[in-house]
């Protein structure tokens, strides 16, 4: 009997053996990073995370995980390149899954093809296990009935047979579930796209079943010396990335330095409720991300590079945006010539609901090299 295409596709794509996470096992210390989305952030204690770590105990009860999870709510692999360094290499994972498929499912091709590469690259250079998790949202459904990878899973896919990095495609697991009747879809995504405890460790159960065969593939391979890495697919990836200093951010007008708790995963930031504030700094590099505390309230800036044309933001505030609290990067350029350059920022004021308003807040400037 031939398969129909909904069931062609594989969940599990085993590239190479986890051997560091491995040995970490046998060690009986694992230090695990996530990097993702609302999907696997860890603001509700529901995500897929938490039950995949109670899979984990139950297997390896000996083992203290160290977990790091460092996803955020509507963010992408734009954000990550610049926050994986602070937050995931230098504090020691041996493992880090990745799950971008969905909040990078609206981002041009080529902009998500080079924001991933970099990351994978920061990650594999640091001699980290990384394993890509694809999870569901509705846009995905027609590609998986037909039997093929959406377009932002293929893209992921790409990477990972290029650098040998194992994926699961927990979205297409949960949804064949689902199909054979193990829970409804509204138990699933009780909100179209979150899974909740029961939606969670059908994720989870993928993910754990990866790990397990990788593991006990690791186990029985002897060990081997660390292999370059490949030329990226793409020259243009955001491999080389740097954070600059806050405090070196010249400021004109009423703008304060201050530690920031608004806004998961911003530590610091500049901030201001004046229009026309302006902030000046020089960078190296061929481009420059600036990271905000986004909301309702925000108001908009101009900004110019090397003394060119302003360039003035309109951003969108989707209905579940809230007065503040969203990481929202902008990318300035990704395309200057490299070297140095001079960047100039002066807010604006934006209107929500016909109010205008005028606050704006930096935790992030970061320049791509």
């Amino acid at each position: 009997m031939t398969a129909a295409p909904a069931d062609v596709l594989p969940v599990c794509r085993h590239r190479r053996p986890l051997v560091r996470s491995q040995r970490a096992l046998a060690a009986g210390r694992l230090a695990v990073g996530f990097l993702g989305g609302s999907i696997t952030a860890p603001k509700t204690g529901t995500r897929w995370p938490e039950a995949w770590i109670d899979a984990l105990g139950q297997r390896h009860p000996q083992v203290r995980p160290v977990v790091e999870n460092a996803a955020l709510g509507a963010t992408g692999s734009d954000l990550a390149v610049f926050r994986a360094e602070e937050e995931i290499i230098v504090r020691g994972c041996d493992l880090v899954f990745v799950e971008y498929s969905v909040n990078d499912y609206d981002q041009p091709a080529v902009r998500r093809g080079r924001t991933r590469e970099g990351l994978v690259r920061q990650l594999l250079a640091a001699g980290i296990d990384v394993v890509l998790v694809h999870t569901f949202r509705a846009e995905m459904l027609s590609d998986l009935e037909a039997g093929r990878d959406p377009a932002s899973v293929a893209d992921f896919e790409r990477l990972a047979d290029h650098y040998g990095v194992g994926s699961v495609q927990a979205g297409l697991h949960a949804w064949r579930q689902v199909r054979e009747g193990r829970m409804t879809p509204d138990e699933w995504l009780p909100d179209g796209l979150h899974p909740e405890r029961l939606g969670s460790g059908l994720y989870a159960e993928a993910v754990h079943a990866f790990c397990a065969a990788s593991w006990d593939l690791a186990a029985t391979r002897a060990s081997a010396p660390a292999t370059p890495l490949p030329a990226p697919l793409d020259p243009g990836c955001w491999e080389r990335v740097a954070l600059l200093p806050l405090e070196q951010v010249a400021c004109s007008g009423p703008w304060t330095l201050r530690r920031w708790f608004h806004c998961a995963g911003m530590v610091r930031a500049l901030h201001t409720t004046a229009a026309r504030a302006g902030l000046r700094c020089a960078f190296d590099g061929r481009g420059l991300v600036l990271g905000f505390d986004f909301g309702r309230d925000s108001g908009e800036v101009r900004y110019r590079v090397d003394g060119g044309d302003w360039v003035s933001t309109q951003r969108d505030r989707p209905p579940w945006c809230e007065a503040r609290g969203w990481f929202r990067p902008t990318v300035v350029a990704d395309d200057l010539s490299a070297g140095p350059h001079a960047f100039e920022l002066e807010t604006l004021p934006g209107r929500t609901d016909g109010v205008e308003t005028t606050e704006t807040t930096i935790g992030l400037v970061g320049a791509i090299r």
